[in-house]
């Protein structure tokens, strides 16, 4: 079985069918509890496919994993960059492909879990990226963002890509930028290219999990969420960041929970108001997070309500990536 027991698999047929296993769902489903239990498992090691958590310093707010909580499972993209240091999804996925070789270097199966859809896609699919060396569309568009506004920006996407549009939240001006520099660039929409990317084969034997549960219970386990990372301390570890000189037109501070704390810490709302807007913005999240996996093709959706428990839905997906590439490691 391919869970047995300190099973160390051959590194040339790991090279080979380079098994990897996807973890996915919406925020707050339980993702890191079923991911740590499916590692120890398999031999897996596990790559973060979030935006925030690279971040150091924003653990709170990102609900990054301790060490405790990792219980021995190597965890890989954590705590790798600076506040102020821009992240994108070129950066993620190179940084991503060369922890997968090192992972099947060391006869281990890589676990790729988080919550962000195109960064997990980009590595499935080994998508391809082009840097652009001329920025005067990117700045004309940074400079519409600061004179008119981000919903401005957002509506103007809306015109010419409107799946993207759908995907993206109107403050999240970074990759509103990119999407409609992408379409001014190219003369198509960044949906379309997308699209293209995720008919391409991919370079793995993969499975492809997506968790779920139903609306209520989610929505239930986003505003516990929220509370406890007030109870764990949220406010003062934004308020640290504040002193350090990070400001919300930063790509780490757009974070949700960080950029409604900055707000009240300027005083442009009450810390009431500021979480109740990161509950409501977390639960739309959530909807944009599902409408994403729903689009992605080989999916395994996995309802938490169909199991009695966490061991039953653990051997679940051990049974049922033993079947689906187990015989052909071993």
């Amino acid at each position: 079985m391919l869970h047995k027991k300190n099973q160390i698999y051959d590194h040339e047929k790991l090279h080979t069918l380079r098994p990897l296993i996807v973890l996915t769902g919406p925020t707050a489903v339980g993702k890191t509890a079923v991911s740590i239990g499916f590692a120890k498992k398999v031999q897996g090691e596990i790559l973060s496919a979030d935006s925030m958590q690279v971040y150091r310093g924003m653990d709170i707010g990102s609900a990054k994993i301790g060490k405790e909580e990792m219980d021995g499972v190597p965890h890989h993209l954590l705590d790798i960059l600076e506040p102020e240091e821009p992240f994108n999804v070129m950066l993620f996925q190179r940084l991503a492909k060369k922890a997968i070789e090192e992972i099947y270097d060391r006869g281990h199966i890589p676990i790729l879990t988080g919550g962000t859809g195109f960064y997990i896609q980009s590595v499935l699919y080994d998508i391809a990226f082009t840097e652009e060396t001329d920025t005067s569309v990117r700045d004309m568009l940074e400079q519409e963002a600061r004179e008119k506004g981000a919903e401005y920006l957002h509506e103007k996407l809306a015109k010419v890509d409107w799946k993207t549009a759908e995907n993206i939240h109107a403050n999240n001006v970074k990759r509103v930028i990119r999407a409609l520099e992408f379409y001014e660039l190219n003369g198509y929409p960044l949906s379309e290219h997308n699209e293209t990317e995720r008919q391409k084969k991919s370079p793995h034997l993969f499975r492809y999990y997506v968790l779920n549960e139903p609306r209520e219970i989610l929505y239930g386990r986003i505003e516990e969420r929220v509370d406890r990372m007030l109870d764990e301390g949220l406010v003062e570890e934004v308020k640290a960041l504040k002193k350090r000189g990070y400001t919300r037109d930063m790509v780490s501070m757009q974070g949700l929970g960080y950029k409604e704390i900055l707000d009240y810490l300027s005083d442009f709302c009450t810390l009431e108001e500021a979480v109740d807007t990161i509950k409501k913005e977390t639960r739309h999240f959530a909807k944009r997070q599902l409408t994403w996996f729903r689009r992605e093709k080989e999916t395994t959706w996995v309802e938490k309500g169909d199991f009695q428990n966490a061991e039953e839905l653990l051997n679940y997906l051990l049974a049922d990536f033993d079947e689906y590439v187990g015989s052909r490691l071993i």
